[in-house]
């Protein structure tokens, strides 16, 4: 039987949308009701009974379980947070911010007492504890992240692989063979999801190209300017034409700081590009192309899920990926003279 996500897609619409458009709690435009109403007879869709009767139970309340730690990076934590509350907002709810240490407390709280209507999961670590408590709890929840192990769970993310890997395919096309990755600090790559599959793919697409590698973490568990100047400079030393950027603004602007310092001009001298910012790299001092994290895309995704629980069928689990846009700002040159990548053994136009 037909999901709502499903509707949602045929229709070329939202999942909330289709529920208002089922329900009658909002306006929606003729023609986007003719396309829904064409999308839900052409697929055979019906809400369950049982997500009816959810319906009428609801407290309009979603936690957000992000653990606050001593290693957390806020401004892009609280970019996610606030775009959930928006999210959340125009869809008529409220936002309980769960921010313990101890992740599984919040949420094994509001789920026994049935303060909310579902949970949404922040800061996930790849090995996230809070993944065997969603499995336990009736509570829906929906992870803004991708654990190792999602068996049977509902994810939202950007698609950091493909993130990673466009922006090594666009590099080594304009002919560099030595690319290097300005990371986040050590402790990232074991508590947070999305540094180490950007890591992973980063070194996977470089050895597609055949083109040499170098990474650098910027500290251990906090990034200083000092930490992310020296890894710069250890990137710049090994002979790199091209870098990669996958860390917070303040980290990109310590970049920059030392290729000025040392008469480096981008793109003339050297390329850079990063990888999932949260922040406009068009503001900083020099403007970085990027393949950007949209805090609002995976935000709106994840309660656009979260309705269906109610508004409809509960959604199939899997991982949703938001394809990345290339934001070109000129920092990326070709090498002049620099012959053709190879690709398994073809070359890449």
């Amino acid at each position: 039987m037909a999901k709502i996500d499903e509707v949602a897609k045929a229709a070329g619409v939202s999942i909330s949308t289709v529920s208002y458009a089922l329900s009658g709690k909002r306006p929606v435009s003729a023609d986007t009701r003719r396309r829904i109403e064409e999308a839900v007879e052409r697929l055979g869709y019906s809400p369950n009974a049982g997500a009816r009767m959810l319906a009428g139970r609801r407290t309009r309340i979603f936690a957000l379980t992000e653990p606050l730690r001593k290693d957390t990076h806020a401004p892009t934590h609280m970019a996610f947070v606030l775009a959930t509350a928006v999210a959340a907002r125009r869809n008529d709810y409220d936002v309980l911010l769960l921010t313990d240490e101890d992740a599984q407390a919040g949420m094994r709280r509001v789920a026994s007492n049935r303060l909310v209507d579902a949970i949404l999961v922040l800061d996930v670590a790849p090995d996230d504890p809070r993944v065997a408590l969603a499995r336990e709890i009736e509570t829906p929840t929906v992870f803004i992240g991708v654990p190792n192990d999602n068996d049977g769970l509902v994810c939202v993310d950007l698609d950091f692989e493909a993130a990673a890997r466009e922006a090594v395919t666009r590099m080594a096309r304009a002919g560099h063979t030595h690319i290097g990755l300005v990371g986040q600090p050590e402790v990232s790559y074991s508590r947070s999801n999305f540094p180490p599959r950007v890591r992973d793919e980063f070194l996977a697409a470089s050895g597609m190209f055949g083109v040499t590698t170098e990474f650098r973490a910027t500290g251990h568990e906090h990034a200083t300017d000092a930490t992310v100047r020296a890894a710069t400079r250890g990137l710049l030393d090994a002979g790199v034409t091209a870098l990669v950027l996958h860390c917070p603004e303040e980290s990109h602007r310590a970049v920059l700081a030392e290729l000025a310092e040392r008469g480096l001009r981008v793109p003339d001298d050297i390329s850079v590009v990063s990888v999932a910012p949260t922040f406009d790299t068009a503001a900083l001092p020099r403007p970085l192309d990027a393949l950007p994290l949209v805090p609002q895309a995976s935000c709106d995704l994840a309660v656009d899920l979260a309705l269906t629980f109610f508004d409809g069928d509960r959604p199939a689990p899997g991982i949703r990926l938001i394809p990345p846009a290339y934001l070109d700002h000129g920092s990326l040159a070709r090498v002049p003279d620099a012959p053709a990548p190879v690709v398994a053994g073809s070359a890449v136009a």
